[in-house]
Formats: C-alpha cells, structure tokens, sequence
C-alpha cells in the first residue's frame, strides 16, 4: 500500500488519481494526518498545503515545491497540487505519463470550450501543455477531436434530446464487466416482466417530452440481441408506436456479443430502420476471449460481422480492449489485422479500466497485474490500423485505473461518426435513459447539468418502476 498523507481534507481524489497512476498495481490510500495508523504502508508521502506553495515529502525528504499564484481560486489550487504531485513522481520515478497530470474524465471538453470562446489553436494547446503538462501528441489529438466533435454536432436541434435504452442482459458475465449486465439464462423467464417495465418508462417519457425533437437513439446493455428476435421487434415496434423517431439523426443498437447474433434479429433491426451496429469482438485472439469469458470464437465474429453486411447495414462499429490479459504487440497486431480484412465502418479503441466491482480485480490479485499491458506501441498500432482504414477519430473519454493511463478513442470514416458517443460525452443536451443502472442528464433552466439514476438491480427495477417514473418527472421539471 502507499500512503498519501495531506495537512488539509481536499483534492483526494486527483492526488489518488494521479499516484494510482504512477503506481497502477499498488493500492493507495490519501489520509488526512493524524486520523488514522498507516504502519502497514510499503511508501508514504505527505502533500503539505502551505502559504503561497505546495510541497511533497517522503519521509524527511522534500521531492518538490511548487507555488500558487497570488490570490488563487480553488482550482488554481487543485491544479498546482496536481502538477506538484505529478512532477515530483515523475522526477522519482523517471516516467511521464501520456496526459500529464489531467485526472478528468472529459479531455476535449477543455479544447472545445476554448474554441467555443475564440481561442486560437496556439493559445489553447499552450494552455494544456503549461496547465496540465500533458504531452505534444495528446494535446493535438484533445484538439483535433474538439475540432471535429463541433462539426459532426452542427446538425444538432435546438432543444433536441437524446434517448438511451438499456438491456440489462447478456450471454455470461465477461471477466472485466462491471455494467449493469446479468446472464440471460438466470431472467429468462422474467424478460417479459422487465419489457413491461421499460415500456412504462417508453410511455411516460413520450408523453412528458411530446413535441420535442428526439436526436438519437441509442440501445446498449448488456447486450440487447440476447432478446429473442420476437422481443427485439415487440421492443422496437413499441417505441416506433410511442416515440416519433422521423427526426433521427442516428438509430443505434449495440448488437454486441457475436454469440448473441443470428440472422433473424439483424433482419429486424434493419426492418425498424437501425441506422448503426455494433459488433464487438474485444479481441480476435480465441485464446484471451476463453479467459475472459466470451463464449464463442473468432469465426462467430466474422460470421456476425458479414451477416451484418448482408442483412443491409453500412454502417458497423467494433470495440476492442488494449491491456487484456496476456496481450501485448503480438496479439493487438494480430486483432487489427483481422478487423482490417472485416472493414468496419467505426472502430472503438478501450484501454482496460479494471473496476473494483468486476471478477477481473479479484483475478488481478490472484495472477497480478503485470499481465495487463498497455503500452503507447500497442495505442500506436490499433491507431494506425483505424488509419488504414480511413478512419478519423472522434471522441474520447478517459477512466479511472486505465491500463498504461491511456483513453479510450472512437474512429470513425466520414459519415459514420456516432453522435451519441459525442453527446453522452460532452453532455451538451438532455438525455432521457431507461433500465436499470440509467442515468438520465437534464440541464436546468440556470444552465446547470442535473442527473437523475435509475436502480442497478433488474427485480428492484421491475418492482420499484413507479418511483424511477417519478424520478423523471422530477428531473423533467428542473427544465
């Protein structure tokens, strides 16, 4: 364990980030001095909030001082505690870190506000480099995607909206999975109940919103092809009955786990005019998709991926996960490889984000984390192969405990773009999420982003359906 002492309770949590970051297989914990024993600690430093500097020790060793500008604001505090911390690691360490000392989640919201204020590109790549000490080719790549993120959103409404339907379901539980997802074979005989429920949620919210412009509509899990094609038309159909979709900007369905997708649902999904798919693979080594738990084979995502095609759609996204398990430049090589010969039209690049609430920790513990790898090579690769095929990229977001502090980028060909990616990103208009485990975002007539959270559990969804209805029309009439 490495223990952080601080003289004063804030920004625990970015001094958490970023240690976690420099050291990734450790656990580490930010106490306030004097509240608690930290014998059991393997390294100890103490952040010293002090007048007019900052200063970080280990043991009676001051590694660095940094100072804070006369009359600071908060966040001109947090940010000089942030590069205190993190160049006083990088100095012990030896290492930089890819985005400097930035703990956000949210990277190109930066760019794109300084762009939104007229801010040229010189100005605002300084400001992320000197603010943030992130690296020349993060900082161009946080700008580019800003650029383009403002383009692809030109189309948007005013007072358009966004919807997300989530199902809850999937074939097996994948081994780095903490999302709301269960095995559909333990509520099968409960799919009914959950589809009444969620088409509660449908009609409220159709009435609630009438006349408003509905943007996109995106349904994601879990995974919703493990509904049987019966139910996916029954779900579909109802929200063509409830909704009016003839203003969609983008209609997409995660199709997800190959062993989840037969040819009768893609022929329904393309009959209720699916604009966008996924098809997720994660990896095309057969031998990391047994460890994670996939259940099924590289030859079932190729056979998903052309039965795609031939059921109409021209527009297929795949995800992949850098930092799997076991896998380094030989396997991510051998994944874009493939998916080059497949030709898809978007490709979504995850750098492994190892959740508490996941089997992958506990797996972590047992077999350690040097077997996850992410590496800038391994980022290199998989955006060299987005590039061969003729993709851009164009949204980013980062997560906690990501392997090799990394981000997780969506690339895309022209006219493939996935706007809700930008939307539920950048949070730049209301979205209105159905399921267990949703959240929905309103902006308040003040202009403030509000969120209002569904129940993660399937049965307490089902039984408790009134009250996430009210949730929302409390949520609705912060508008």
């Amino acid at each position: 364990m490495i223990a952080v002492l601080i003289n004063e309770a804030k920004f625990e949590y970015d001094i958490h980030s970023l240690v976690k970051a420099f050291y990734p297989s450790h656990e580490v914990k930010v106490i306030l001095k004097g509240a608690q024993e930290i014998s059991e600690a393997e390294l100890q430093f103490e952040v010293v909030y002090g007048a007019g500097e900052f200063s970080l020790a280990e043991g009676a060793d001051v590694l660095m001082r940094e100072p804070v500008c006369e009359n600071p604001t908060r966040i001109d505090e947090k940010n000089a505690v942030k590069r205190l911390v993190y160049k006083a690691l990088s100095r012990k360490l030896g290492k930089t870190l890819a985005w400097g000392d930035l703990t956000g989640i949210r990277p190109t919201k930066i760019p794109r506000k300084m762009l939104d204020e007229g801010k040229g590109e010189g100005e605002i790549l300084s400001y992320m480099k000197d603010t943030y000490l992130i690296g020349d080719e993060k900082a161009d790549l946080a700008l580019d995607i800003a650029k383009r993120e403002r383009e692809i959103l030109k189309p948007l409404r005013e007072k358009g909206y966004s919807i997300y339907i989530g199902i809850p379901f999937c074939p097996t539980t994948c081994l780095y999975c903490s999302f709301t997802s269960n095995p559909i074979a333990m509520w099968r005989d409960r799919v009914d109940d959950y589809l009444k429920s969620l088409a509660r949620e449908i009609e409220f919210t159709a009435e609630a919103r009438k006349g408003q412009i509905i943007d996109t509509l995106y349904i994601g899990g879990g995974t919703p092809t493990t509904l049987s094609a019966s139910e996916l038309d029954r779900l579909l159909s109802f929200i063509e009955q409830k909704l009016d979709l003839s203003n969609l900007l983008e209609y997409t369905v995660e199709a997800g786990r190959a062993d989840s997708i037969t040819k009768d649902k893609l022929q329904v999904l393309f009959n209720h005019k699916v604009t966008r798919i996924s098809v997720n693979p994660q990896t095309m080594n057969q031998k990391t998709l047994d460890l994670i738990g996939r259940r099924h084979t590289v030859e079932d995502v190729v056979r998903a991926f052309n039965d795609a095609r031939e059921a109409g759609f021209t527009n297929i996204n795949t995800d992949i996960i850098l930092g799997l398990p076991g896998e380094g430049v030989t396997e991510v090589t051998h994944t874009i490889d493939e998916l080059v010969k497949l030709g898809p039209d978007s490709l979504t690049v995850h750098s492994l984000a190892i959740k508490r609430g996941s089997r992958l920790y506990e797996w972590i513990i047992e077999n350690g984390y040097a077997t996850m790898v992410n590496t800038d090579e391994t980022m290199k690769i998989a955006m060299d192969g987005a590039s061969r095929l003729n993709m851009k990229p164009y949204y980013l977001y980062r997560q906690k405990n990501m392997a090799g502090n990394f981000e997780n980028t969506g690339y895309a060909r022209e006219g493939c773009f996935g706007i809700y990616n930008i939307l539920i990103m950048e949070e730049l208009e209301p979205i209105v999420a159905m399921g267990p485990g949703s959240v929905s975002k309103v902006i308040t007539r003040e202009g403030k982003l509000v969120r209002s959270d569904n129940v993660k559990d399937i049965a307490e969804y089902i039984n408790r359906i009134d009250e996430m209805i009210t949730r929302k029309k409390d949520l609705f009439a912060l508008e």
